[in-house]
């Protein structure tokens, strides 16, 4: 049995624990592992590496990919889904493991659909979007730093009596903004699943002065869409606009200062919530799902993605994980709320 392993779209941390895990296990049952570098693009090229005890001892703490990845779309390539079938029996893989978001999974999911590909996915997306799991691991460290930062905050924004705004990953879903806003006592949240306009927010905030609190924390996600707010124009091969160019946050402090006469700043978290070591429980979600991809591989369960339902480490369909993103429920929503002002 020969298993290719590819990481693709954004790196977080866990991709190297998964990588650790779905190798060993595949290798216990002599098997044998190779990188598939760069994501989708190491298949449409041609390239590999290989995995052994060696290269994959120590990664359990170690965040980003030692696979390296890219945002790869091989349906939008000329000639790239043949290349990858191409290159895929050329190099004589039994089989894939494809580790990513709904962008990677998809691409993974139309294989299985169309060609019979055999691949198995697992779960990765800090943004906690994919459909079908639980949780996604990547998200608990994402919230942790982001939450760290707010805690951070607080200090500085009492100190000078300003409005200090977070901003936070968090494309189509305000999963990281509303878990990390809870747990650092945000005042205010702001998320693309429950659009609350400008003026609003800023009566909540002239509210909570009014009573005395001088100053507040406003976290909103980098996807919040904000009443006359161009987009930026620049897109990836899965047609996502780069949202780093839009400074959702910017203009966001810009309005709350103007609107309330408060004096205040912006922070952007940025990149820095997919960065460094996972967190203990993020480590231990990406030990299990490599290791249920490796299961899923040996029984040749091709077209699933291994998935988190309470506290078991179950498959599902690839196509159930993909058809749709998870957004924020409303009760999640409510718990934020309640803090508002």
């Amino acid at each position: 049995m020969k298993v290719g392993i590819l990481t693709g779209g954004g790196d977080c941390p866990g991709l190297n624990a998964v990588i650790r895990a779905a190798g060993r296990r595949v290798m216990t049952r002599e098997g044998e592992v190779v990188g598939v570098l760069e994501g989708w693009k190491g298949l449409v090229e041609g390239l590999f590496t290989p995995l052994g005890p060696r290269e994959i001892s120590g990664l359990l703490p170690r965040g980003g990919t030692i696979l390296r990845t890219t945002r790869t779309n091989p349906f939008k390539v000329d000639g790239g889904v043949e290349k990858v079938l191409a290159n895929f029996e050329r190099e004589g893989f039994d089989s894939l493991v494809a580790i990513g978001g709904e962008d990677t999974l998809g691409v993974a999911a139309r294989l299985y659909e169309e060609h019979g590909f055999p691949v198995v996915g697992v779960p990765k997306t800090i943004d906690n979007d994919l459909s079908a799991t639980d949780y996604t691991f990547g998200f608990d460290t994402a919230v942790s730093v982001a939450t760290e930062a707010i805690d951070r905050l607080h200090t500085t924004a009492e100190s000078h009596n300003r409005v200090m705004v977070v901003e936070v990953m968090g494309r189509h879903t305000g999963w990281i903004a509303v878990v990390a806003g809870i747990a650092g006592g945000a005042d205010m949240i702001l998320i693309p699943e429950q659009p609350v306009s400008i003026e609003d927010a800023c009566k909540e905030l002239r509210h909570r002065h009014e009573r005395g609190k001088d100053f507040s924390i406003v976290v909103v996600s980098e996807g919040y869409e904000l009443e006359g707010m161009s987009e930026a124009k620049d897109v990836d091969q899965f047609g996502h606009i780069r949202l780093s160019e839009r400074g959702v946050g910017t203009a966001l402090a810009h309005e709350i200062e103007a609107r309330t006469g408060y004096e205040t700043r912006v922070t952007v978290l940025g990149h820095v919530q997919r960065g460094g070591s996972p967190t203990p429980r993020d480590r231990v979600l990406a030990t299990r799902y490599g290791l249920k991809a490796a299961d899923l591989v040996a029984e040749k369960r091709f077209g699933r993605m291994a998935a988190l339902h309470g506290d078991e480490i179950v498959d599902v369909p690839l196509a159930e994980a993909t058809v749709e993103i998870k957004t924020v429920p409303a009760g999640w929503w409510a718990v934020a709320q309640a803090f508002f002002g």
